[in-house]
Protein backbone atom coordinates (compact mmCIF):
# COMPACT_ATOMS: atom_id res chain seq x y z
CA UNK A 1 0.00 0.00 0.00
CA UNK A 2 1.56 2.94 -0.94
CA UNK A 3 2.27 5.78 1.57
CA UNK A 4 -0.32 8.25 1.78
CA UNK A 5 0.72 11.91 1.40
CA UNK A 6 -0.02 14.91 3.80
CA UNK A 7 -2.47 16.56 1.97
CA UNK A 8 -4.17 12.81 1.31
CA UNK A 9 -4.10 12.77 4.91
CA UNK A 10 -5.29 16.33 6.09
CA UNK A 11 -8.44 15.52 3.42
CA UNK A 12 -9.38 12.63 5.37
CA UNK A 13 -9.49 14.35 8.45
CA UNK A 14 -11.92 16.94 7.00
CA UNK A 15 -13.91 14.66 5.78
CA UNK A 16 -14.15 12.99 9.15
CA UNK A 17 -14.88 16.17 10.93
CA UNK A 18 -17.46 16.92 8.48
CA UNK A 19 -19.21 13.74 8.70
CA UNK A 20 -18.92 14.65 12.91
CA UNK A 21 -20.38 17.67 12.64
CA UNK A 22 -23.26 16.76 9.94
CA UNK A 23 -25.03 15.21 13.42
CA UNK A 24 -27.67 12.34 12.10
CA UNK A 25 -27.62 13.77 8.94
CA UNK A 26 -29.85 16.07 6.55
CA UNK A 27 -32.93 14.42 7.28
CA UNK A 28 -32.74 14.26 10.77
CA UNK A 29 -31.94 17.91 10.72
CA UNK A 30 -34.76 18.82 9.37
CA UNK A 31 -37.01 16.95 11.33
CA UNK A 32 -35.15 18.87 14.43
CA UNK A 33 -36.02 22.01 13.09
CA UNK A 34 -39.46 20.84 12.07
CA UNK A 35 -39.89 20.13 16.06
CA UNK A 36 -38.94 24.03 16.62
CA UNK A 37 -35.51 23.21 18.20
CA UNK A 38 -32.16 23.72 17.12
CA UNK A 39 -29.17 21.09 16.87
CA UNK A 40 -26.60 20.59 19.45
CA UNK A 41 -23.86 22.76 17.26
CA UNK A 42 -26.32 25.69 16.57
CA UNK A 43 -26.92 25.78 20.55
CA UNK A 44 -23.36 25.88 21.10
CA UNK A 45 -22.94 28.14 18.67
CA UNK A 46 -25.44 31.02 20.20
CA UNK A 47 -24.38 30.23 23.53
CA UNK A 48 -20.85 31.05 23.38
CA UNK A 49 -18.93 34.02 22.07
CA UNK A 50 -18.71 34.13 18.33
CA UNK A 51 -15.65 31.39 16.64
CA UNK A 52 -14.77 30.54 20.54
CA UNK A 53 -15.55 27.19 20.73
CA UNK A 54 -12.71 24.28 20.69
CA UNK A 55 -14.88 20.33 20.33
CA UNK A 56 -13.38 17.29 22.18
CA UNK A 57 -13.57 14.19 21.76
CA UNK A 58 -15.74 14.56 18.40
CA UNK A 59 -14.52 11.34 16.88
CA UNK A 60 -15.78 9.23 20.31
CA UNK A 61 -17.90 5.81 19.04
CA UNK A 62 -19.81 3.43 20.65
CA UNK A 63 -18.61 -0.22 21.01
CA UNK A 64 -22.09 -1.72 21.71
CA UNK A 65 -22.14 -4.95 20.63
CA UNK A 66 -25.91 -6.00 21.12
CA UNK A 67 -29.00 -5.98 19.13
CA UNK A 68 -26.94 -5.05 15.84
CA UNK A 69 -24.99 -2.04 17.69
CA UNK A 70 -21.68 -3.82 15.99
CA UNK A 71 -22.85 -2.20 12.49
CA UNK A 72 -24.05 1.11 13.08
CA UNK A 73 -22.09 4.22 13.73
CA UNK A 74 -23.14 7.22 15.17
CA UNK A 75 -20.74 10.13 15.09
CA UNK A 76 -19.58 11.74 17.88
CA UNK A 77 -22.11 9.08 19.68
CA UNK A 78 -24.86 11.77 20.46
CA UNK A 79 -23.34 14.55 22.56
CA UNK A 80 -20.99 17.14 21.22
CA UNK A 81 -18.77 18.40 24.03
CA UNK A 82 -15.72 20.93 24.24
CA UNK A 83 -15.05 24.29 26.07
CA UNK A 84 -15.39 28.01 24.35
CA UNK A 85 -16.10 31.64 26.35
CA UNK A 86 -18.95 33.70 27.50
CA UNK A 87 -18.14 37.21 27.79
CA UNK A 88 -14.16 36.00 27.46
CA UNK A 89 -14.91 33.70 30.19
CA UNK A 90 -14.05 29.99 29.79
CA UNK A 91 -16.58 27.65 30.20
CA UNK A 92 -17.05 24.15 29.44
CA UNK A 93 -20.19 22.62 27.65
CA UNK A 94 -22.02 19.87 26.65
CA UNK A 95 -24.88 19.61 24.43
CA UNK A 96 -26.68 16.10 23.63
CA UNK A 97 -27.35 15.65 19.89
CA UNK A 98 -31.06 14.60 19.41
CA UNK A 99 -30.56 13.72 15.69
CA UNK A 100 -27.81 11.01 16.48
CA UNK A 101 -30.06 8.07 17.99
CA UNK A 102 -32.70 10.70 19.76
CA UNK A 103 -29.33 12.00 21.93
CA UNK A 104 -29.75 8.54 23.84
CA UNK A 105 -26.97 8.10 26.41
CA UNK A 106 -24.61 5.26 26.33
CA UNK A 107 -21.30 4.21 28.08
CA UNK A 108 -19.46 6.37 25.52
CA UNK A 109 -21.65 9.04 25.76
CA UNK A 110 -21.83 9.48 29.29
CA UNK A 111 -17.44 9.38 29.06
CA UNK A 112 -17.77 12.55 26.84
CA UNK A 113 -19.72 14.36 29.50
CA UNK A 114 -17.40 13.44 32.35
CA UNK A 115 -14.40 14.67 30.57
CA UNK A 116 -15.78 17.52 30.46
CA UNK A 117 -17.48 18.36 33.85
CA UNK A 118 -13.52 16.98 35.00
CA UNK A 119 -11.97 19.31 33.14
CA UNK A 120 -14.08 22.17 34.09
CA UNK A 121 -13.52 21.47 38.03
CA UNK A 122 -9.91 21.17 37.24
CA UNK A 123 -9.58 24.31 35.76
CA UNK A 124 -12.13 26.32 37.39
CA UNK A 125 -14.68 26.65 35.15
CA UNK A 126 -18.39 26.60 34.88
CA UNK A 127 -20.07 23.68 33.11
CA UNK A 128 -23.38 24.29 31.23
CA UNK A 129 -25.31 21.15 29.77
CA UNK A 130 -27.83 21.27 27.20
CA UNK A 131 -30.52 18.69 27.54
CA UNK A 132 -32.45 16.89 24.41
CA UNK A 133 -32.06 13.43 24.34
CA UNK A 134 -34.78 9.94 24.65
CA UNK A 135 -32.90 9.18 27.70
CA UNK A 136 -30.71 5.93 28.45
CA UNK A 137 -29.86 3.93 25.29
CA UNK A 138 -31.57 0.34 25.87
CA UNK A 139 -29.11 -1.48 23.68
CA UNK A 140 -26.56 -0.61 26.58
CA UNK A 141 -28.29 -1.49 29.32
CA UNK A 142 -26.21 -1.50 32.13
CA UNK A 143 -23.72 0.70 30.53
CA UNK A 144 -25.98 3.12 30.29
CA UNK A 145 -27.24 3.37 33.61
CA UNK A 146 -23.54 3.17 34.78
CA UNK A 147 -23.36 6.44 32.61
CA UNK A 148 -25.58 8.39 34.57
CA UNK A 149 -24.23 7.48 37.84
CA UNK A 150 -21.02 8.73 37.03
CA UNK A 151 -22.62 11.95 35.37
CA UNK A 152 -24.63 12.57 39.03
CA UNK A 153 -21.44 11.52 41.29
CA UNK A 154 -19.58 14.35 39.30
CA UNK A 155 -22.66 16.74 39.82
CA UNK A 156 -22.04 16.30 43.47
CA UNK A 157 -18.19 17.16 43.18
CA UNK A 158 -18.36 19.62 41.50
CA UNK A 159 -21.31 21.17 43.64
CA UNK A 160 -20.19 24.38 45.03
CA UNK A 161 -16.43 24.41 43.33
CA UNK A 162 -17.75 25.22 39.88
CA UNK A 163 -21.04 26.74 39.04
CA UNK A 164 -22.76 24.07 37.01
CA UNK A 165 -25.84 24.99 34.65
CA UNK A 166 -28.51 22.52 33.14
CA UNK A 167 -30.77 23.88 29.77
CA UNK A 168 -33.69 21.37 29.18
CA UNK A 169 -34.15 22.29 25.32
CA UNK A 170 -35.73 18.87 24.84
CA UNK A 171 -36.84 15.69 26.24
CA UNK A 172 -35.39 15.09 29.49
CA UNK A 173 -36.97 11.83 31.30
CA UNK A 174 -36.39 9.05 34.03
CA UNK A 175 -33.12 8.87 35.80
CA UNK A 176 -31.81 11.71 33.14
CA UNK A 177 -33.83 14.11 35.20
CA UNK A 178 -30.95 13.89 38.41
CA UNK A 179 -28.65 15.10 36.55
CA UNK A 180 -30.02 18.65 36.26
CA UNK A 181 -31.49 18.47 39.74
CA UNK A 182 -28.26 18.16 41.23
CA UNK A 183 -26.97 21.64 38.88
CA UNK A 184 -27.27 24.70 40.43
CA UNK A 185 -29.83 26.58 37.93
CA UNK A 186 -31.73 24.89 35.56
CA UNK A 187 -33.28 26.74 32.18
CA UNK A 188 -36.57 25.24 30.51
CA UNK A 189 -37.65 26.11 26.94
CA UNK A 190 -41.31 26.62 26.67
CA UNK A 191 -43.02 23.94 24.67
CA UNK A 192 -39.75 22.45 23.87
CA UNK A 193 -38.23 21.18 27.37
CA UNK A 194 -39.51 18.39 29.13
CA UNK A 195 -38.87 17.14 32.93
CA UNK A 196 -40.86 13.69 34.09
CA UNK A 197 -39.14 10.74 36.03
CA UNK A 198 -41.90 8.71 34.43
CA UNK A 199 -43.96 9.75 30.98
CA UNK A 200 -47.73 9.99 30.58
CA UNK A 201 -48.46 6.17 29.40
CA UNK A 202 -47.05 4.76 32.87
CA UNK A 203 -48.92 7.02 34.99
CA UNK A 204 -51.92 6.24 33.29
CA UNK A 205 -51.23 1.98 33.32
CA UNK A 206 -50.51 2.72 37.17
CA UNK A 207 -52.90 5.59 38.30
CA UNK A 208 -55.44 5.75 35.48
CA UNK A 209 -54.67 8.91 35.45
CA UNK A 210 -54.55 10.73 32.38
CA UNK A 211 -51.91 13.65 31.52
CA UNK A 212 -50.11 15.02 28.89
CA UNK A 213 -46.12 15.74 29.04
CA UNK A 214 -46.49 19.54 28.68
CA UNK A 215 -48.74 18.98 32.29
CA UNK A 216 -46.73 16.60 34.57
CA UNK A 217 -42.90 18.10 32.67
CA UNK A 218 -43.37 21.40 30.98
CA UNK A 219 -41.57 24.40 31.51
CA UNK A 220 -44.17 26.16 33.07
CA UNK A 221 -45.18 23.31 35.35
CA UNK A 222 -41.46 23.31 36.80
CA UNK A 223 -41.24 27.24 37.20
CA UNK A 224 -44.26 27.39 38.80
CA UNK A 225 -45.63 24.53 40.56
CA UNK A 226 -42.90 21.92 41.25
CA UNK A 227 -40.03 24.42 41.95
CA UNK A 228 -36.99 21.99 39.95
CA UNK A 229 -36.55 24.88 37.39
CA UNK A 230 -35.30 28.40 38.28
CA UNK A 231 -35.55 29.90 34.52
CA UNK A 232 -38.55 29.99 32.08
CA UNK A 233 -37.53 30.83 28.26
CA UNK A 234 -40.05 31.71 25.56
CA UNK A 235 -37.77 30.49 23.78
CA UNK A 236 -34.14 28.79 22.95
CA UNK A 237 -32.72 32.41 21.93
CA UNK A 238 -34.15 33.31 24.99
CA UNK A 239 -32.86 30.78 27.00
CA UNK A 240 -29.06 31.24 25.77
CA UNK A 241 -29.29 34.77 26.19
CA UNK A 242 -30.73 34.56 30.06
CA UNK A 243 -27.66 32.14 31.01
CA UNK A 244 -25.38 34.37 29.38
CA UNK A 245 -26.50 36.93 31.33
CA UNK A 246 -26.38 34.83 34.83
CA UNK A 247 -23.14 34.04 34.57
CA UNK A 248 -22.12 37.68 34.07
CA UNK A 249 -22.69 37.82 38.35
CA UNK A 250 -21.15 34.50 38.70
CA UNK A 251 -17.46 33.87 39.46
CA UNK A 252 -15.80 31.02 37.75
CA UNK A 253 -14.99 28.44 40.65
CA UNK A 254 -15.39 29.12 44.39
CA UNK A 255 -11.85 30.59 45.19
CA UNK A 256 -12.32 33.74 43.32
CA UNK A 257 -14.87 36.55 43.73
CA UNK A 258 -18.21 37.42 41.65
CA UNK A 259 -16.80 39.79 37.89
CA UNK A 260 -17.01 43.44 39.25
CA UNK A 261 -18.44 45.22 36.46
CA UNK A 262 -17.62 48.91 36.23
CA UNK A 263 -20.76 51.86 36.04
CA UNK A 264 -21.02 55.43 35.71
CA UNK A 265 -23.58 55.69 38.77
CA UNK A 266 -23.03 56.88 42.28
CA UNK A 267 -23.02 54.54 44.15
CA UNK A 268 -23.95 56.57 47.45
CA UNK A 269 -27.29 58.35 44.90
CA UNK A 270 -30.12 59.66 46.98
CA UNK A 271 -33.47 57.91 45.54
CA UNK A 272 -36.15 60.29 47.12
CA UNK A 273 -38.96 57.92 45.68
CA UNK A 274 -37.76 55.12 47.77
CA UNK A 275 -39.51 57.07 51.00
CA UNK A 276 -43.19 56.71 49.44
CA UNK A 277 -42.51 52.91 48.31
CA UNK A 278 -43.06 51.16 51.50
CA UNK A 279 -46.74 52.09 53.07
CA UNK A 280 -46.24 52.76 56.93
CA UNK A 281 -49.74 50.67 57.40
CA UNK A 282 -48.13 47.03 58.21
CA UNK A 283 -51.15 45.85 56.71
CA UNK A 284 -50.87 47.62 52.75
CA UNK A 285 -48.73 45.43 50.68
CA UNK A 286 -46.43 46.89 47.87
CA UNK A 287 -44.15 45.44 45.41
CA UNK A 288 -40.62 44.77 46.78
CA UNK A 289 -38.60 44.27 43.33
CA UNK A 290 -39.86 48.21 43.39
CA UNK A 291 -37.99 48.48 46.43
CA UNK A 292 -34.85 46.66 45.13
CA UNK A 293 -34.97 48.40 41.40
CA UNK A 294 -34.57 51.75 43.45
CA UNK A 295 -31.73 50.52 45.35
CA UNK A 296 -29.24 48.68 42.94
CA UNK A 297 -27.46 49.85 39.99
CA UNK A 298 -29.72 50.71 37.19
CA UNK A 299 -31.63 47.33 35.32
CA UNK A 300 -29.42 44.99 36.81
CA UNK A 301 -31.61 42.85 38.99
CA UNK A 302 -32.08 39.38 37.65
CA UNK A 303 -34.49 37.67 39.62
CA UNK A 304 -34.25 33.69 39.78
CA UNK A 305 -36.95 31.66 40.40
CA UNK A 306 -39.63 34.33 39.84
CA UNK A 307 -42.67 31.64 39.24
CA UNK A 308 -42.65 29.95 42.13
CA UNK A 309 -43.00 30.39 45.80
CA UNK A 310 -43.96 34.11 45.10
CA UNK A 311 -43.74 35.31 48.57
CA UNK A 312 -40.04 35.71 48.52
CA UNK A 313 -38.12 36.83 45.86
CA UNK A 314 -34.10 35.90 45.21
CA UNK A 315 -32.03 37.27 42.20
CA UNK A 316 -28.46 38.88 41.32
CA UNK A 317 -28.09 42.57 41.24
CA UNK A 318 -25.58 44.98 41.72
CA UNK A 319 -24.30 48.35 43.77
CA UNK A 320 -21.46 50.02 42.41
CA UNK A 321 -21.03 47.51 40.32
CA UNK A 322 -20.09 45.04 43.07
CA UNK A 323 -22.46 41.60 42.45
CA UNK A 324 -24.99 40.70 45.28
CA UNK A 325 -27.27 37.70 45.93
CA UNK A 326 -30.77 39.04 47.44
CA UNK A 327 -33.43 37.28 49.25
CA UNK A 328 -36.45 39.96 49.84
CA UNK A 329 -40.16 39.33 51.32
CA UNK A 330 -42.61 40.08 48.66
CA UNK A 331 -45.41 42.00 50.66
CA UNK A 332 -47.74 41.52 47.53
CA UNK A 333 -47.82 37.68 47.85
CA UNK A 334 -49.21 36.38 50.69
CA UNK A 335 -47.84 39.60 52.38
CA UNK A 336 -44.55 37.96 52.48
CA UNK A 337 -45.28 34.79 54.75
CA UNK A 338 -42.43 32.26 55.15
CA UNK A 339 -43.71 29.06 53.95
CA UNK A 340 -42.74 25.61 53.63
CA UNK A 341 -41.51 27.02 49.09
CA UNK A 342 -40.28 29.98 50.60
CA UNK A 343 -38.11 28.60 52.85
CA UNK A 344 -36.87 25.72 50.50
CA UNK A 345 -36.28 28.52 47.79
CA UNK A 346 -34.84 31.23 49.78
CA UNK A 347 -32.08 28.37 51.57
CA UNK A 348 -30.94 27.32 48.19
CA UNK A 349 -30.09 30.33 46.96
CA UNK A 350 -28.32 31.71 49.99
CA UNK A 351 -26.29 28.28 49.99
CA UNK A 352 -25.20 28.92 46.50
CA UNK A 353 -24.33 32.66 46.94
CA UNK A 354 -22.28 31.46 50.31
CA UNK A 355 -20.36 29.12 48.10
CA UNK A 356 -19.40 31.20 45.54
CA UNK A 357 -18.76 34.48 47.49
CA UNK A 358 -21.61 36.31 46.47
CA UNK A 359 -22.50 38.40 49.59
CA UNK A 360 -26.20 38.19 50.43
CA UNK A 361 -28.47 41.61 51.08
CA UNK A 362 -31.24 40.39 52.63
CA UNK A 363 -34.88 42.87 52.25
CA UNK A 364 -37.05 42.18 55.41
CA UNK A 365 -40.94 42.77 55.92
CA UNK A 366 -42.02 39.45 56.94
CA UNK A 367 -45.28 39.06 59.08
CA UNK A 368 -44.38 35.20 60.43
CA UNK A 369 -44.78 32.05 59.21
CA UNK A 370 -47.52 30.64 57.37
CA UNK A 371 -50.27 29.41 59.75
CA UNK A 372 -52.21 26.58 58.97
CA UNK A 373 -52.58 22.64 59.46
CA UNK A 374 -51.45 22.11 55.36
CA UNK A 375 -48.09 23.61 56.44
CA UNK A 376 -47.58 22.24 60.03
CA UNK A 377 -48.47 18.79 58.12
CA UNK A 378 -46.67 19.36 55.64
CA UNK A 379 -43.03 20.05 57.28
CA UNK A 380 -42.78 24.16 58.15
CA UNK A 381 -40.72 23.25 61.42
CA UNK A 382 -38.05 21.24 59.57
CA UNK A 383 -38.27 23.20 55.75
CA UNK A 384 -38.29 26.91 57.94
CA UNK A 385 -35.37 25.28 59.63
CA UNK A 386 -33.39 25.31 56.44
CA UNK A 387 -33.22 28.78 56.35
CA UNK A 388 -31.81 28.99 59.46
CA UNK A 389 -29.14 26.99 58.78
CA UNK A 390 -28.10 28.60 55.35
CA UNK A 391 -27.89 32.07 57.01
CA UNK A 392 -26.09 30.84 60.11
CA UNK A 393 -23.75 28.56 57.63
CA UNK A 394 -23.01 31.61 55.82
CA UNK A 395 -19.64 33.17 56.22
CA UNK A 396 -20.09 35.69 52.85
CA UNK A 397 -20.78 38.99 53.81
CA UNK A 398 -24.12 39.57 55.26
CA UNK A 399 -26.45 42.69 55.13
CA UNK A 400 -30.09 42.93 56.55
CA UNK A 401 -32.23 45.56 55.33
CA UNK A 402 -35.37 45.93 57.73
CA UNK A 403 -37.98 47.89 55.59
CA UNK A 404 -40.84 47.44 57.63
CA UNK A 405 -42.59 44.37 59.61
CA UNK A 406 -39.80 41.80 61.35
CA UNK A 407 -41.99 39.83 63.53
CA UNK A 408 -41.19 36.68 66.26
CA UNK A 409 -39.15 34.02 64.49
CA UNK A 410 -39.52 34.97 61.07
CA UNK A 411 -37.23 37.92 61.79
CA UNK A 412 -34.73 35.72 63.14
CA UNK A 413 -35.24 33.34 59.72
CA UNK A 414 -34.35 36.51 57.86
CA UNK A 415 -31.01 37.26 58.87
CA UNK A 416 -30.70 39.05 62.14
CA UNK A 417 -27.77 39.80 63.85
CA UNK A 418 -28.49 36.47 65.83
CA UNK A 419 -28.21 34.55 62.95
CA UNK A 420 -24.93 36.00 61.47
CA UNK A 421 -26.17 39.26 59.75
CA UNK A 422 -22.52 41.47 59.91
CA UNK A 423 -24.59 45.18 59.18
CA UNK A 424 -28.36 45.48 60.17
CA UNK A 425 -29.96 48.56 58.65
CA UNK A 426 -33.60 49.53 59.62
CA UNK A 427 -36.14 51.96 57.95
CA UNK A 428 -37.89 54.11 60.21
CA UNK A 429 -40.91 52.82 59.80
CA UNK A 430 -39.50 48.97 60.81
CA UNK A 431 -41.06 47.11 63.53
CA UNK A 432 -39.03 44.43 65.53
CA UNK A 433 -41.17 42.71 67.90
CA UNK A 434 -42.53 39.09 68.51
CA UNK A 435 -45.48 40.34 67.04
CA UNK A 436 -47.82 42.75 65.18
CA UNK A 437 -49.06 45.48 67.86
CA UNK A 438 -52.81 44.49 67.32
CA UNK A 439 -52.25 40.66 68.35
CA UNK A 440 -49.78 41.70 70.82
CA UNK A 441 -52.30 44.19 72.54
CA UNK A 442 -54.50 41.43 73.09
CA UNK A 443 -52.35 38.90 74.41
CA UNK A 444 -50.78 41.67 77.32
CA UNK A 445 -53.46 43.94 78.20
CA UNK A 446 -56.36 41.29 77.71
CA UNK A 447 -57.12 41.58 81.05
CA UNK A 448 -57.45 44.94 81.01
CA UNK A 449 -59.68 45.35 77.78
CA UNK A 450 -62.16 42.52 79.11
CA UNK A 451 -62.55 44.14 82.48
CA UNK A 452 -62.79 47.95 80.44
CA UNK A 453 -66.39 49.30 80.35
CA UNK A 454 -65.66 50.34 76.52
CA UNK A 455 -63.74 47.52 75.29
CA UNK A 456 -63.28 49.17 71.71
CA UNK A 457 -61.60 52.26 72.65
CA UNK A 458 -59.46 50.41 75.59
CA UNK A 459 -58.09 48.07 73.05
CA UNK A 460 -57.36 51.22 69.95
CA UNK A 461 -55.64 52.41 73.31
CA UNK A 462 -53.35 49.71 74.11
CA UNK A 463 -52.16 48.67 70.48
CA UNK A 464 -51.34 52.39 70.53
CA UNK A 465 -49.36 52.46 73.51
CA UNK A 466 -47.42 49.13 72.39
CA UNK A 467 -46.66 50.71 69.17
CA UNK A 468 -45.23 53.22 70.63
CA UNK A 469 -43.06 51.23 72.81
CA UNK A 470 -42.70 48.69 70.31
CA UNK A 471 -43.33 49.08 67.05
CA UNK A 472 -40.42 50.63 66.01
CA UNK A 473 -36.34 50.35 65.05
CA UNK A 474 -35.40 52.21 68.25
CA UNK A 475 -35.95 49.65 70.43
CA UNK A 476 -33.54 46.66 68.76
CA UNK A 477 -31.35 49.34 67.62
CA UNK A 478 -30.46 50.43 71.67
CA UNK A 479 -29.83 46.70 72.03
CA UNK A 480 -27.55 46.65 69.41
CA UNK A 481 -29.55 44.38 66.85
CA UNK A 482 -29.90 47.24 64.42
CA UNK A 483 -26.67 48.54 63.41
CA UNK A 484 -28.12 52.20 61.92
CA UNK A 485 -31.51 53.68 61.25
CA UNK A 486 -31.42 54.74 58.23
CA UNK A 487 -33.97 57.36 55.69
CA UNK A 488 -35.25 55.06 53.11
CA UNK A 489 -33.73 57.57 50.20
CA UNK A 490 -30.09 56.57 52.08
CA UNK A 491 -30.26 52.83 51.46
CA UNK A 492 -27.85 52.55 48.19
CA UNK A 493 -25.12 54.75 49.95
CA UNK A 494 -25.63 52.90 52.92
CA UNK A 495 -25.82 49.37 51.38
CA UNK A 496 -22.80 50.13 49.63
CA UNK A 497 -20.69 51.36 52.91
CA UNK A 498 -21.83 47.97 54.17
CA UNK A 499 -20.28 45.81 51.49
CA UNK A 500 -17.24 47.87 51.38
CA UNK A 501 -17.33 47.26 55.38
CA UNK A 502 -17.34 43.51 54.47
CA UNK A 503 -15.40 42.91 51.57
CA UNK A 504 -12.68 41.47 53.53
CA UNK A 505 -14.53 39.29 55.80
CA UNK A 506 -12.66 36.23 57.90
CA UNK A 507 -14.49 33.74 59.85
CA UNK A 508 -13.63 30.80 61.21
CA UNK A 509 -15.90 27.83 61.89
CA UNK A 510 -15.60 24.34 63.98
CA UNK A 511 -13.60 21.80 61.37
CA UNK A 512 -15.75 19.17 60.52
CA UNK A 513 -16.53 16.95 57.56
CA UNK A 514 -19.72 18.57 57.07
CA UNK A 515 -23.09 20.05 58.68
CA UNK A 516 -26.62 18.03 58.71
CA UNK A 517 -28.54 20.15 57.12
CA UNK A 518 -32.54 20.07 58.14
CA UNK A 519 -34.23 17.74 55.65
Amino acid sequence: MSEKSIDQLCEELLAKRERAQSGGGGKAVEKQHASGKLTARERIAKLLDEGSFVEIDEFVEHRCTNFGMETKVFPGDGVVTGYGTIDGRIVYVYSQDFTVIGGSLGEAHAKKICKVMDLAVKNGAPVIGINDSGGARIQEAVDALSGYGNIFFRNVLASGVVPQISIIAGPCAGGAVYSPALTDFTFMVDKVGIMHITGPAVIKAVTGEEVTSEQIGGALTHNSKSGVAQFYCATEDDCLRQVRRLLGYLPSNNLEDAPWEETDEDPFSVNPALRTLVPTNPNKGYNVIDVISGVVDKESFLEVQPLWARNIVTGFARVGGIAIGIIANQANYMAGCLDIDASDKASKFIRFCDAFNIPVVTFEDVPGYLPGRAQEEGGIIRHGAKMLYAYSEATVPLVTIILRKAYGGSYLGMCSKDLGADVVLAWPQAEIAVMGAEGAANIVFRKEIESATDQVAVRKQKIDEYKEAFANPYVAAARGFVDRVILPEETRGALYQALLLTEGKKEQRPKRKHGIMPQ
